[in-house]
């Protein structure tokens, strides 16, 4: 599944912080830099994602912080796609009455 990554508004406006959600997951990719305005960090575009029903802190992505935009919102798409499939395989199945 494609993620839709849209930028945050805030009320300063040299934030950069795009979020998307899909799943149960909320996925965000922040641009940070270690002066001037905006949010402090090694330089770079920091992705992080937590579900979306539980109070818990976000997760930083491995490979924060990336290159390029693009290369952030692969590496959330594709752990997106890797929680789907654990959420899946962890359902529990009914199984059908003997016959």
């Amino acid at each position: 599944m494609t993620l839709h990554f849209t930028r945050v508004e805030t009320p300063v406006h040299e934030l950069e912080i795009w979020m998307a959600c899909s799943g149960g997951f909320s996925f965000v990719i922040s641009n940070e830099s270690r002066t001037g305005p905006g949010l402090h960090g090694k330089p770079g575009l920091v992705a992080s994602w937590r579900p979306v029903e539980e109070n818990k802190s976000a997760i930083k992505l491995g490979g924060s912080p990336f290159s390029t935009f693009a290369e952030a919102e692969k590496a959330c798409e594709a752990l997106l796609e890797t929680l789907e499939q654990m959420s899946a395989s962890q359902t529990p199945t009914i199984a059908s009455p003997p016959q």
